[in-house]
């Protein structure tokens, strides 16, 4: 919500999150360049927008252990809901996979630092994620898998860390995804929803700018599924992501 494509309708995107129930924001920082748009908009709207910090995997480059020590500065002054937006990306280029691993471990061990949960993007990259958590998860890791569109053997694989919830995005209410199947798998009180805004947004907006009042329609697939009402699953999402980070203490 705090990139250029809000530039002009910023206020008037969070007013309609606002007017649609959701009060709640979670930003995820990518890189270097976004960090001051994030806690301006932070400052903007200090009740509703919850800032992270990390280190987008897109953005893993050759310099990358001297910006991660940069944004690592940031925690010493500011509080964060969680580390992320991280982990590995092998859709847009898989020559930097060693350095997305390295960046990806050394803010692992921050959250566990910090006692914070990480906020892991994975696309194209389960089984690689898979190795560096089958690793280090222990009772000081949780989090969340952004944006989970994978497989129902990926799905258990998540599970199986114990601290892990995955979030649902736009991609559930695509007809062809199959992840709707997925879900009926997956306790609803291990899901929360979220957008991935200004990115994959959901039926009937596909193809368009995403922004947080979309939520609604995540959650609407999401009670389809589950077959509970729409408010039901509001209730228990909500409760997820609050527990999840802690937002209650914020």
């Amino acid at each position: 919500m705090y990139s250029e494509q809000f530039s002009e309708d910023q206020d008037r995107a969070i007013d309609r999150a606002l007017l649609a129930g959701i009060d709640r924001i979670l930003l995820p920082n990518i890189d270097l360049e976004s960090v001051e748009a994030m806690h301006d908009l932070c400052k903007r709207y200090p009740k509703n927008c919850y800032p992270m910090m990390g280190l987008h995997p897109c953005s893993v480059k050759e310099d990358f252990k001297k910006v991660l020590t940069e944004l690592h500065a940031n925690y010493s002054s500011r509080k964060y809901i969680a580390v992320g937006e991280i982990g590995i990306d092998l859709y847009w280029d898989t020559s930097t996979l060693a350095w997305q691993e390295e960046a990806f471990r050394m803010q692992i061990e921050w959250a566990k630092e910090m006692d914070l949960p990480i906020v892991i993007h994975a696309r194209d990259s389960f089984q690689e994620i898979f190795n560096i958590l089958d690793e280090v998860n222990d009772e000081k890791l949780r989090g969340v898998f952004h944006c989970f569109t994978g497989d129902l053997a990926q799905a258990e694989h998540v599970l199986s860390y114990g601290g892990f919830y995955m979030g649902l995005g736009g991609v559930l209410t695509y007809k062809n995804s199959g992840l709707k199947e997925t879900l009926k798998h997956i306790p609803i009180e291990k899901v929360f929803l979220e957008t991935d805004a200004p990115y994959l947004a959901p039926i009937p907006f596909r193809g368009k700018r995403n922004e947080s009042s979309y939520l609604i329609e995540i959650a609407i697939a999401c009670a389809e599924v589950y077959g509970l009402p729409l408010q039901k699953i509001a209730e228990i999402t909500s409760s997820n992501a609050v527990s999840l980070f802690r937002l209650d203490v914020h």
